[in-house]
């Protein structure tokens, strides 16, 4: 068995990592089940593990100025009874998919985040967010768009003597509207075959910024730049649904698996994103900033 430490201080915390190689433990919920599953084939490892559940410095959603920062252990089910702007929807609506409901008052933002997933529910809603994670370690604290910090499958830029301390958002510039949708072979407790956020940012009828994201069509989830550059301009109306060809999405490299073909996933990821900007675009939806 390994070792085990709970420091009761984001400073311990930061002293325990900067001393020796450990895991960091928050709601387990992803952790637990991948060592139960080497176990029973004799492979676990005895990890190291720094239990970061009692960090207060870890906690809360709160609102500044130009920002909202979401505190690395802040769980799915407090997320959605946090009382935040409309334009967080999509992620709202992920949070929703983050497993049941004992997961979701469980499992952790940073801890989706860390683990890394192509199918992590609540990645595409924080891209399409423009969110920046905010890494710590005693030598001071740095901040990475999530794009940068997501590297691969499983793989992130955390260093060993990092924590990831909190997801911070920026407001948007212009009243904005988001959603986010997902494709399994079941309506719930489902690994994704795609799924695709997408925040629109609408100034007198017209798009003046706009963020989509597509998950589990490549080994991490990926913004689409070349679409939102087509959009920006454009009445914020059915033809957005319309402007959105295969060419966008050519940056994807869907896989084939258990759950769906990778030419099935590329036509399903087309008709998701024509979808989200069919939502974003209807009457009604007009959201303050």
């Amino acid at each position: 068995m390994g070792v085990y430490l709970r420091p009761a201080s984001l400073a311990e915390a930061l002293d325990a990592l900067a001393s020796g190689s450990l895991t960091p433990l928050a709601g387990g919920t992803d952790l637990y089940p991948a060592q139960a599953n080497l176990a029973a084939w004799n492979q676990a490892p005895d990890l190291d593990l720094l239990d970061i559940s009692a960090l207060p410095e870890l906690r809360g959603v709160a609102e500044r100025e130009d920002r909202w920062r979401l505190g690395a252990l802040t769980i799915w089910s407090e997320l959605l009874e946090a009382g935040l702007p409309d334009w967080f929807e999509g992620l709202r609506l992920a949070a929703r998919e983050v497993g049941g409901r004992q997961i979701q008052n469980r499992g952790t933002l940073a801890g989706n985040l860390c683990n890394a997933s192509p199918a992590a529910d609540g990645v595409p809603a924080l891209l399409a967010l423009d969110a920046e994670v905010e890494l710590a370690s005693r030598a001071g604290s740095r901040r990475l768009p999530l794009a940068e910090f997501l590297l691969g499958n499983r793989r992130t830029a955390r260093r060993p003597d990092e924590l990831l301390v909190a997801i911070e958002i920026p407001k948007p510039a212009a009243p904005a509207r988001a959603t986010f949708l997902k494709l399994g072979a079941r309506r719930y407790l489902v690994i994704s075959i795609v799924m695709v956020a997408a925040t629109l940012e609408v100034a007198d009828g017209r798009v003046t910024a706009a963020r989509v994201a597509v998950g589990s069509c490549s080994a991490v989830a990926r913004r689409l730049p070349a679409l939102e550059a087509a959009l920006r301009g454009r009445p914020c109306d059915a033809s957005l649904a319309e402007a959105v060809t295969a060419d966008h999405l050519a940056e994807l490299s869907p896989i084939d698996d258990a759950r769906a073909t990778a030419g099935y996933r590329s036509e399903a990821a087309v008709t998701l994103v024509r979808r989200a900007l069919e939502t974003l675009a209807a009457p009604g939806l007009e959201r303050a900033a």
